[in-house]
């Protein structure tokens, strides 16, 4: 494969690629990572990486590239991920790759094809140069991290024991976010028995089953969760997300459920958890029995000490540490064994919105910036 002229370049090939991710964009069609995997992979081959395939799930791998280095370096790993959320709403070509007042537009042009064409970029100014460093370079396109993140609990299971940092491709406006908090979705629900709204008493309306348990629930997590604070990423918080039931007026409902979105410390995720501290209330309460729980997501929390060398160095090139609200990959490879943050060029305000992009002038600072990253290894 002849490598791309540019940057920009680069990315407009990535972003012609549709990698949406099935399990975000339900009946949508969507195809999954295969092909742009396969395309990251020929370009990590023309640089000279081993190249290999892992199948996550049917059709959709992660695609992971060796630099020559020899085996008993430090491993320090590059893994932006392949899949984007749905195209759904947007107002451009989503598969575009347009170029317009300076900015690259479609799906993933931030989110994170971006921060995968700069770091693949830095491999290519550095190419030839990268085995002599005192690190085994890897790099690792991760399927599913918008549903789940299956890739990189694979990846992080499977080959956590060889690197010892990761830069994980987010766009984060080149800033090092060291810790984030985790996320879990809590359905909860209740079932009733459905008549006409005329003779309500001849049935059991389940949305008034779980309004009061919701309400005392909601109490005692705002009154519980300050207990799992902690001092870098706050206290954990809980939001309702969605309150479903019935389906007409004059029908009695016979089911009802709700969304909690609960961002996890590593505090509470250590001591158990938020689905552990809904079930014990529940429990407790004597609801047990009328209320389902069913828990969703489990992604890490990240918590990577500074001080750590990889973060060293990325400070050393002008980057300055920072938290995000969001979650992401790091939080599964730091799981793992591998001390990891994300930094990346591009803005987390234009992930996922209707006319997303990155600036050309960006995505080249994000070059730069990684090339510079790997020069730190040099001296």
């Amino acid at each position: 494969m002849t490598f791309p002229a540019s940057p920009a370049a680069l990315l407009q090939d990535l972003i012609r690629i549709p990698s949406v991710n099935p399990d975000s964009a339900p009946g949508q069609g969507a195809t999954g990572e295969a092909a742009c995997a396969a395309h990251v992979g020929a370009l990590l081959e023309s640089l000279g990486a081993e190249v290999t395939f892992e199948e996550v799930r049917p059709g959709r791998p992660n695609v992971i590239g060796r630099f020559p280095g020899g085996a008993d370096k430090p491993g320090l790993l590059f893994a932006p991920h392949l899949d984007t959320v749905s195209v759904a709403g947007m107002t451009i070509d989503p598969f575009g790759g347009e170029i317009s007042e300076g900015r690259i537009q479609g799906r993933g042009a931030s989110d994170t094809k971006g921060t995968m064409a700069a770091m693949l970029w830095a491999f290519h100014e550095m190419r030839g140069s990268l085995d002599d460093l005192p690190v085994r370079v890897g790099f690792v396109g991760l399927m599913g991290e918008e549903a789940g993140q299956p890739g990189s609990i694979h990846f992080a299971r499977h080959h956590g024991s060889e690197y010892s940092f990761a830069v994980v491709g987010e766009p984060t406006s080149l800033e090092i976010v060291h810790a984030h908090k985790g996320c879990l979705w809590h359905r909860l629900s209740t079932q009733g028995l459905s008549c006409h709204g005329s003779t309500p008493e001849k049935g059991e309306n389940a949305i008034r089953k779980l309004l009061p348990v919701l309400q005392a629930l909601l109490d005692h997590l705002e009154a519980t969760l300050p207990d799992y604070a902690d001092p870098v990423l706050g206290t954990p918080t809980v939001s309702l997300g969605t309150l479903q039931g019935g389906s007409s007026p004059n029908i009695v409902p016979a089911s009802c459920e709700a969304f909690l979105d609960i961002r996890e410390t590593p505090a509470l995720y250590d001591a158990g958890g938020s689905g552990w501290l809904i079930r014990r209330f529940l429990e407790e309460h004597g609801w047990s029995d009328l209320v389902s729980v069913d828990s969703r997501g489990d992604s890490k929390p990240l918590l990577t000490d500074p001080a750590t060398d990889g973060v060293q160095r990325l400070l050393s090139i002008g980057s300055r540490l920072t938290t995000a609200p969001w979650y992401c990959d790091a939080g599964r490879l730091a799981e793992g064994g591998i001390a990891s943050v994300a930094c990346g060029p591009g803005s987390i305000a234009q992930a996922h919105t209707k006319d997303e992009y990155v600036s050309i002038a960006d995505l080249e600072a994000g070059c730069d910036f990684y090339r510079r990253f790997l020069e730190t290894y040099r001296s």
